[in-house]
This record gives structure tokens, sequence and C-alpha cells, in this order.
């Protein structure tokens, strides 16, 4: 199908995202998938490339392009490749808006350069042991004491967490206020009592360090509180749906990976004498995926335009993040049945997608916290 959101300049961009992962990250990944860290250089590399902070202003080094395709256009391009190891989505596409909507001038100067030239890793803090999609009921805390805050609390499954140079910890500062008592801090690499705990084993993404972080009476200056205090709750509702956009977008080209694998499959694959793609039963399977997967590119496509024009609606993307990761994993599982005792294989691309899209439906809010938030808009 031809895609009408795209323009030459982003095909140009698309071009470059491609070049540096055939060069810097598709001959380092099995590698990095065995060490579950990606090299710390390659986020230096992507820098260079123009690949971090697209959106940042060129005062600050940044691309200075408020348009979410160049963001698209590079998660496309990384999940493509199978580099499912670099954490530049998370940087790009979660942690940027709250450095570039609510950062005081000060702190976008001090932090905003490497986070351009990837001398500053970045990750965010939200869940907890005890609390994930459920932001209200976290327990870190953060008390006032002079020119400081002090941090107590556990964080984890931090992706970046072990890499990261700034991490943006979601924190209570008047605990008896519930949700209207959350605030933002930034907590930099070295902050006393700051610590991290070990790298976390996951399923998939085995390349993408995900880490335990604690806070033990970690004094983090009060110059680094991100926002307005007791104001986290509104700040992170206003750019979970950029983040969630973002899920989406990889959720999408991972399913069209995965279809254009498996048709090749079913066209060279043979039993009993012909193309297994050439039973009824596969071929209208495959018929029924090709059609989910174009319906959702084109509701994809479309809140990505809507989100550009800043029209998303936290609703419409919900929608697009539990209908594509849901999307995603059906895709998956059907071509790892279809690939037969190949996919499960992890030398066979299926099977690592299969492994890596899990998560999809879980992190940036679950799918039933999705349908929470449509059916509320719906007046329910």
């Amino acid at each position: 199908m031809e895609q009408h959101l795209y323009e030459s300049v982003h095909d140009d961009f698309r071009e470059l995202c491609r070049a540096f992962l055939a060069r810097e990250a598709v001959p380092h990944h099995d590698r990095w998938e065995s060490d579950g860290i990606v090299d710390r250089e390659v986020w230096r590399r992507a820098g260079a490339a123009g690949l971090l902070g697209m959106d940042i202003p060129e005062e600050y080094g940044g691309g200075g392009q408020r348009d979410f395709r160049f963001n698209a256009v590079l998660v496309e391009e990384i999940v493509a490749s199978g580099c499912s190891g670099l954490g530049f989505g998370l940087h790009n596409d979660v942690v940027a808006p709250y450095l570039n909507e609510l950062a005081t001038e000060a702190q976008r100067a001090r932090w905003l350069p490497g986070f351009c030239t990837g001398d500053t890793v970045t990750a965010i803090a939200m869940s907890e042991p005890g609390a994930g999609s459920d932001l209200a009921g976290i327990r870190t805390t953060a008390t006032r004491d002079g020119d400081d805050y002090v941090l107590t609390g556990q964080k984890t499954f931090i992706t970046n967490g072990e890499l990261a140079d700034l991490v943006v910890v979601v924190a209570k500062t008047a605990p008896e206020r519930g949700a209207h008592g959350v605030s933002l801090l930034v907590v930099e690499r070295g902050t006393p009592g700051f610590t991290r705990g070990r790298r976390l084993a996951k399923v998939g993404l085995k390349a993408n360090d995900t880490a335990e972080l604690f806070f033990d009476g970690c004094r983090v200056p009060a110059a680094n509180l991100l926002g307005v205090q007791n104001r986290g709750f509104q700040h992170l509702m206003a750019n979970l749906p950029r983040e969630r956009l973002g899920i989406a977008v990889a959720a999408v080209v991972a399913a069209e990976r995965l279809l254009a694998v498996t048709l090749e499959h079913a066209r060279s694959r043979e039993a009993f004498g012909q193309p297994i793609g050439a039973f009824q039963h596969n071929r209208f399977l495959l018929a029924e995926l090709a059609t989910e997967v174009t319906v959702a590119r084109t509701f994809l496509n479309h809140c990505v335009a809507e989100h550009n024009a800043g029209r998303l609606t936290a609703v419409d993307a919900a929608k697009v993040k539990w209908w594509t990761t849901e999307l995603q994993n059906r895709v998956a599982d059907r071509c790892v049945q279809l690939h037969g005792g190949y996919g499960y294989m992890l030398e066979y691309p299926v099977a690592r997608a299969w492994l890596d899209g899990r998560v999809q439906t879980i992190y940036g809010g679950t799918t039933e916290i999705m349908k929470e938030i449509i059916g509320r808009g719906l007046g329910l």
C-alpha cells in the first residue's frame, strides 16, 4: 500500500538511519544480546549521525524538527533491522518531550547538549515492584530539605537503566495528596544514594539494558525539579500519548516485517508436494493478517499525522497502542506456527521477533489499562 505520510525529506532520513544501523549496529547485535547491553559508543555515534534529539532546538545541538515522522522513521528502521537492543526510542520519544517542554532554560543548557551528542543517555523511572500501571500507587518519596529533595525508594523494569546518566524519577512529594502529590525529579549519574541493582534477565529484548534503581536518602538538588512540584501526574498524562504512539509505530513495522518474512517462507517451503502457502487454510490466514496489518498501518499513520497537528487525544493514543500491539503478538504467534519447527529456533528472525514483541502489550500501559481509558472516554 502506498503511504502518504512521509515526504522526500523523511525518505532521505530513512536512508541515513538504514546505513547507520547496517554499519554500527547489525554487525554487533548478537554480541550485545550475549552481553545484555549495547556498547556505549553506539550512542555517541548515533548522536554524531543526527539520530538523537531530532526535535531538540538547534541551539542545543538537536535537529530542530518538531515533526514526529522523523522519530517514527528511526523506530521503523531499528525494528526492521532487528536491532532491538537500541534504546533510542525511549530517549527520543519518551524522555525528550519532558526535557523539551518542562525544563527551565538553565536545565536545558545543562542537559540537552549531551542528550543530542549521545554523551548523556536518559531513562524515565515510573514502575516500582508494587506499582506498574497504577502510577498513583507509587511509594518512592521525595522530601524537601533545604536546597535538596531527599529521595527514597525503588524503581524496576527501567529501560536504559544501566547506561543512563540522567533519570527522570517519578516520586511523591506530598504523599497525602495521592496522584495530586507527585513530582518529577532528574537524578544524575554519581548522585550519592543513587545505586543500580542487577541487570534484569528478560524473555526478549536481551540487548537492551533493563535495571532496578535504588534511592537511599538520595539528595537531589531542588534545581533538578522538572516542571511544577506536585503536578507530576499531569505532566505524565500529557506525555504518555506520545510514548504510546511510539510503541504503536514499533508494533506495526514489526508486524509488517514478520508478515513479509513469513510470506517468503510460505512461497518457498514445500509440504506434500506444494508450497505451504498454497494450502487454503494458510492462504486465508495470511490474507487475514495482511488485511489487519494494512488497517493498522492506516490508523497508525492517521495518529502520527494527528500528533504532528497537536490533535492526538489520550483516547486515540490508547486505541492505537492496544490494537497494534495485540496485533503484533497475534501476527508473531501465527507466523511462528507457519514456520513450524524453524519458527522456534532463535537463528530465525521470526523467533526473536516473537520473544521481543511480547512485552509490547505490557509497557507504556497494559492493554487492559488502554481499554479502561477508552471506556472512560465513552462516558462509561
